[in-house]
C-alpha cells in the first residue's frame, strides 16, 4: 500500500503550508500528492506550482470537477501538466452534485450521470491516445457539436500537441454503487471519499469487475495526537459540512453514502441540524465511531494498529490529509 498526500482545496486563501508539506512528502517517500476543487480555487493551478518545486512525486487531482470544463479542455490540461512534470500526472475526475453543478457552474445536472461520465472519459481517452480526430455522437457531449444553435461548421480535430503518455491514469471519484461498478470498467482507478477498512461489504459488490492493477485510493484525515476525541474533531467538522452542507435536504450523495455505511439515522440528524443553521450541533452529532473508522487519529501505537487494517484490504494507495510534518513522518515510518 502506497502513501499519498491529499491537500484538498483552498479555504479563504492559499494554505502557506501546502508546498512545504508536498516537498516533505516527496523526501519521505510518499508516492503522490493530490489537489482538489470545490467552488473557489481550482485543482490544476496549485498542482502545477507543486510540480515546479518537486521532481519525483506523482501529481493527482482528487478531484477535478467535470462540470467545470469540457472533456477536451480537461484532457489538454492533463497532457500539458504531464509534459511539464515529466510524466507524473494522474487525472482524478468527479461529477459533483446538483447544488454545485447548477449553482456554481450554471449547468444542468445530468439526467443520467453514468452516461455523462462514460462520455467524458471516452473523450479524454481519445485526446490522450491521439489516434485520430476526436469524435463522439453522445447524449451529453457531441464532437463536433451538432446541437441546436450551432453553425454546423465544426470539424473533428486531432490534438496539435502529442501527449507524453496515451495511458495517463484516469481515476474517478464515484460514490453510488452503479457509478463505482462503471468506474472499474472505464477508469484506471477509484477515489473513494469515505473508506472504512472494517466494512469491506459496503463496496465489495461494486468492485467485482475490477481488473488487475486497478487503483483504489481512498482519502483519510490523519493526525498523531494523544487525545483521540480531540483529534477527531476536524474529521467531524468535515463530515458535518459534507453531509449537511454539500447537498440539498432531499438529495445529498454524501449523506446517502453515510447511510449505506450503517449510519442512516445519524446522517439524517446531521443534515437536519446543519440545514436549520445549527452547524456546531451538526458537527457534534457526527458519531465518533464513524469519524474514527474512516480516519487515522491517535498516538503512534494506535495508528500502527489501524494501518494494519488498511493493509489487509484492497486499498492500493492511502491518500492522507495531514497538516503537520510529525504526522507525515510517523505514517512514513509505519507504512513505508
Amino acid at each position: 500500500m502506497r502513501l499519498g498526500l491529499a491537500l484538498g482545496y483552498w479555504g479563504r486563501g492559499p494554505d502557506p503550508r501546502h508546498l512545504e508539506l508536498a516537498r516533505q512528502a516527496e523526501e519521505l517517500g510518499y508516492s503522490s500528492v493530490w489537489t482538489a476543487e470545490a467552488w473557489g480555487s481550482d485543482a490544476f493551478t496549485p498542482l502545477t506550482w507543486i510540480a515546479a518545486h518537486t521532481s519525483r512525486i506523482r501529481l493527482g487531482t482528487a478531484v477535478a470537477q467535470m462540470a467545470a470544463r469540457s472533456p477536451t479542455t480537461t484532457a489538454m490540461q492533463a497532457l500539458t501538466l504531464d509534459h511539464l512534470s515529466g510524466g507524473r500526472m494522474m487525472l482524478g475526475l468527479g461529477l459533483s452534485g446538483p447544488q454545485v453543478v447548477e449553482g456554481w457552474y450554471g449547468r444542468p445536472f445530468p439526467s443520467s450521470p453514468l452516461t455523462l461520465t462514460r462520455e467524458y472519459v471516452d473523450v479524454v481517452r481519445q485526446v490522450l491516445r491521439r489516434e485520430g480526430p476526436v469524435e463522439l455522437d453522445g447524449r451529453f457531449h457531441s464532437l463536433p457539436y451538432a446541437g441546436e444553435g450551432g453553425t454546423g461548421l465544426g470539424k473533428p480535430l486531432k490534438p496539435i500537441t502529442h501527449p507524453l503518455r496515451a495511458d495517463l491514469p484516469v481515476l474517478l471519484g464515484a460514490e453510488g454503487p452503479k457509478n463505482i461498478a462503471q468506474t472499474t470498467r472505464i477508469a484506471d482507478g477509484w477515489l473513494p471519499l469515505y473508506w472504512s477498512p472494517s466494512r469491506p461489504e459496503v463496496y465489495a459488490p461494486s468492485l467485482t469487475e475490477a481488473p488487475p492493477g486497478f487503483l483504489i485510493a481512498p482519502m483519510a484525515q490523519a493526525r498523531v495526537c494523544s487525545d483521540v476525541a480531540e483529534g477527531l474533531l476536524p474529521v467531524k467538522a468535515m463530515l458535518g459540512f459534507y453531509i449537511g452542507g454539500m447537498g440539498h435536504a432531499t438529495k445529498n450523495f454524501h449523506a446517502d453514502l453515510m447511510a449505506r455505511m450503517g449510519y442512516a439515522d445519524e446522517a439524517a440528524k446531521v443534515r437536519e441540524l446543519f440545514l436549520s443553521g445549527r452547524r456546531e450541533e451538526a458537527v457534534h452529532a457526527v458519531p465518533d465511531a464513524f469519524a474514527d473508522e474512516i480516519s487515522l487519529v491517535g498516538p503512534r501505537e494506535r495508528l500502527a494498529e489501524r494501518l494494519e487494517l488498511w493493509r489487509e484490504g484492497p486499498v492500493t494507495d492511502l491518500l492522507v490529509t495531514a497538516a503537520d510534518p510529525l504526522t507525515l513522518r510517523t505514517l512514513a515510518d509505519l507504512a513505508l
